[in-house]
């Protein structure tokens, strides 16, 4: 057991840091440094591969090899891609503007990577920061990056770019309202806004809170989906219909940005929804697995993360290659239409489940909240027992059934809900035949 200590970061490390600075310099600006770095560091190698990852992917879906010529089993490939994109010439349209042209991809990056400081990846020094509004931190950092999509899409000075920045700013705000929403839910269990807080409150309370919430859970990642501009939501790209969208201008470098900081954008939603909805880095037994050893749990605990935070990645390379792309109006009305009022039922629902659960403590000697001391236990949420549990997940997952009703009952009237009597209303039109409708110019010139 002492030789799988080493794999976590060990002791003399913090030694040796203690003989060049002092303890509060360790503590809050050297090891914060290191952690970035780590961190930055395989986002950036995710990225990466991300591209090589999704190739293969679709290719195993679709019955073909994908790459496989650079490399063993084409594992070069993402270097070769890389590497071409930095010695591609970096143009810039003649009529843009300059500066924001020039700095709009690096405000995406930026706004994608700053989220990452209060992810908790795992304990102890798997924190970089713990702050007690980190959820609200992500929220407002991750709404950055639509602007750099706006100032990409009008700084180009194209059409095509202009039209593409403003449906990324129309579908990443509509959907950035119900993702907000989606994570109420899980707030009101946990009663702590920070990320590490919520992830201790599942611990404690040996559920995770996908089994409380599983409706803001699917709402929070479809919304994700969206938020990311990822199949079937790729409307502000749509590379194969609308010309690549806001970042059609864009060349070499900077245009790998984009997507860079793209697949660094479906990290920060899988660990966000990881963190709040599965556990984070939180799993049974792991605790009893390390033997006591602060590292070798902080290491696997990791490892957990990080499965967890691959299995919802995956689902992200799953979609893109099931469900076709939306119309834009279907897109808006799944964010209005659907999304929103879910999640405003979903906090409704939450409310009447904690209410509930805490009136039939007691009653008839049925205890639904844990008690320290014949107090009821708020410190790390709301940690019920086992007959707290069943009574929250069957109110839970009953909530998908309510919303599903709730959902037909009020868009029963809209135009893509209603397909039958859409079909019952097509009627064939004959055209007549005759001269057509648009002169050609043999035509026009004769006539003229």
């Amino acid at each position: 057991m002492k030789m799988f200590a080493l794999f976590a970061p060990p002791n003399f490390v913090d030694s040796l840091l203690l003989k060049l600075f002092s303890q509060d310099t360790v503590n809050f600006v050297v090891w914060p440094f290191i952690q970035i770095g780590a961190v930055i560091t395989l986002v950036a190698v995710w990225a990466l591969y991300a591209s090589y990852l999704e190739r293969k992917i679709s290719a195993f879906m679709q019955a073909r090899l994908g790459p496989m010529r650079v490399g063993k089993w084409g594992l070069l490939q993402p270097i070769a891609d890389a590497v071409k994109l930095l010695t591609k010439e970096d143009l810039m349209p003649e009529k843009a503007d300059p500066y924001i042209f020039r700095f709009a991809p690096y405000i995406s990056v930026a706004a994608t990577f700053l989220t990452f400081s209060v992810v908790p990846f795992a304990p102890n020094w798997g924190v970089i920061t713990d702050v007690n509004i980190g959820l609200l931190f992500v929220l407002s950092i991750s709404s950055v990056g639509v602007l750099a999509l706006i100032l990409a899409g009008w700084s180009s000075n194209s059409k095509y770019s202009l039209l593409g920045g403003l449906r990324s700013s129309a579908q990443m705000v509509s959907y950035e309202v119900s993702m907000g929403l989606s994570l109420i839910g899980a707030l009101m269990f946990a009663r702590t806004l920070s990320l590490s807080g919520i992830v201790n409150a599942q611990g404690h309370a040996s559920v995770w809170y996908i089994l409380y919430q599983p409706l803001a859970f699917v709402i929070f990642l479809v919304s994700g989906i969206a938020e990311n501009n990822r199949a079937p939501f790729d409307l502000p790209e749509a590379e194969s219909e609308l010309v690549a969208g806001f970042h059609t201008e864009y060349s070499g470098m900077r245009w790998s940005l984009f997507f860079m900081a793209e697949y660094a954008a479906m990290v920060v939603v899988s660990a966000v929804a990881t963190t709040l909805f599965l556990g984070g880095w939180y799993f049974p037994g792991v605790l009893r697995l390390a033997g006591g050893y602060n590292n070798l749990y902080a290491f696997l605990s990791l490892i957990v993360f990080v499965v967890k935070c691959a299995v919802l990645l995956y689902i992200y390379f799953w979609l893109r290659w099931t469900f076709p792309r939306y119309r834009y109006d279907q897109l808006m009305d799944i964010g209005w239409k659907w999304l929103i009022p879910a999640t405003l039922l979903n906090i409704v629902w939450t409310g009447l489940t904690i209410f509930v659960v805490q009136a039939l403590n007691g009653w008839n000697n049925i205890q639904t909240i844990k008690t320290a001391g014949g107090v009821p236990d708020l410190s790390r949420g709301v940690a019920l027992t086992r007959t707290g549990n069943a009574v929250a997940i069957a109110f839970g997952w009953a909530g998908l059934i309510i919303a599903a009703v709730f959902l037909a009952l009020l868009n029963h009237r809209s135009r893509d809900f209603n397909l039958k009597k859409q079909r019952r209303q097509v009627r064939l039109v004959d055209v007549p035949k005759g001269k057509p409708a648009v002169a050609t110019t043999a035509a026009a010139s004769e006539g003229t």
